[in-house]
């Protein structure tokens, strides 16, 4: 099968063009260069699920009232290194990012901090804030909660959320940051292979007749994707989605999905800043060298040698940079139509 044909734009014209858009849909100019640089980075890196494929979604949340334009978050509650904030609905990323960003603050004043954050929207690629808070030479764990949109473990109908979760370890040649949902596929990974024509390289989920496939088409259609590890995925998103909702006081996915569409989630911030005392050269070190040992393991197929979470981002920036951004040729001339 013939795969959707490709186009490739540099950065420069990518996140003018994003931020234009925004700036003509009434944002601020920081907010929109700051959201434009976010989703461009997110297809630079690699991630084009949740990069240029999804910004036509962003707006169209926009469009809908989903998400409110001009609105940060807004501190509610503070006892020592917990915070709570209330995203007021605002740009999820935008959110995100700054929610990060006091996270670090807070965290070097005290060595640690959980800044937790209710009724904001979906915050695109999660691990773009791990990355965040790696380059302040942080330690992080983030997490959040979503619609239901997968059956708890022996069920068949999507009441828990497959919440997404990242881990961020800075080091000097190369920050390691894990950025996954709880389900084996992400809805945006599934929406990739379905326009690409393509099954997965894995069963992902149950068809609607109850057998598993790698057919994404027939996962969207049963609603029935498989969670990571199976029942441990699918406690581990019941167990984030209950310390999302405690910590921030925001809504949890069992009242989301009463809602006919995903808005106002609910999400956390663990920064840890271990200091020059902790985090030293021979941290460093230590560091380097359990990368090269996991690298020396014998490998199933030489074209694909092992590799640490994080590195594979790294390459494939580094050649978007350089040749440009690949992005669907339609989804391109669809967003430069806005």
């Amino acid at each position: 099968m013939s795969r959707p044909k490709e186009v490739r734009i540099s950065f420069e014209e990518v996140f003018e063009v994003l931020t234009n858009i925004l700036i003509d849909r009434n944002f601020p100019d920081e907010d929109a260069a700051l959201s434009a640089r976010l989703f461009t980075e997110t297809s630079c890196d690699g991630v084009y699920s949740h990069g240029l494929n999804r910004f036509l979604w962003y707006i169209d949340d926009i469009e809908k009232k989903y998400i409110k334009i001009g609105k940060s978050p807004r501190l509610i509650k503070r006892n020592g290194v917990l915070e709570q904030w209330d995203g007021q609905l605002g740009p999820g990323n935008l959110n995100a990012f700054r929610c990060t960003e006091r996270a670090v603050k807070l965290a070097r004043e005290h060595g640690v901090s959980c800044v937790s954050l209710a009724h904001t929207n979906h915050w695109m690629r999660g691990g773009t804030y791990g990355w965040q808070a790696a380059d302040e030479g942080c330690l992080a764990m983030m997490w959040s909660n979503t619609t239901g949109n997968m059956p708890p473990w022996g069920g068949t109908v999507p009441t828990i959320g497959n919440n997404p979760f990242v881990m961020a370890v800075p080091r000097a040649k190369g920050h390691l940051v894990l950025d996954f949902s709880q389900t084996l596929f992400s809805f945006g990974k599934l929406s990739i292979y379905k326009n690409r024509e393509e099954q997965l390289p894995f069963e992902g989920g149950y068809d609607p007749d109850g057998n598993l496939t790698r057919n994404p088409v027939a996962i969207e259609a049963s609603r029935r994707p498989l969670p990571i590890g199976l029942w441990k995925g699918s406690g581990l998103a019941i167990m984030l989605d209950l310390f999302a909702v405690i910590l921030s006081g925001g809504k949890s996915t069992m009242e989301l999905r009463k809602r006919d569409h995903e808005f106002g989630v609910s999400q956390i911030f663990i920064v840890i800043a271990p200091g020059a005392e902790i985090f030293d050269s021979s941290r460093e070190l230590l560091l380097d060298q359990i990368i090269q040992d996991i690298k020396e393991t014998p490998v199933v197929d030489r074209h694909h040698p092992v590799r640490y979470p994080g590195e594979n981002t790294v390459e494939i920036r580094k050649e978007n940079l350089r040749k440009g951004i690949p992005v669907q040729k339609e989804i391109w001339e669809r967003i430069c139509s806005l």
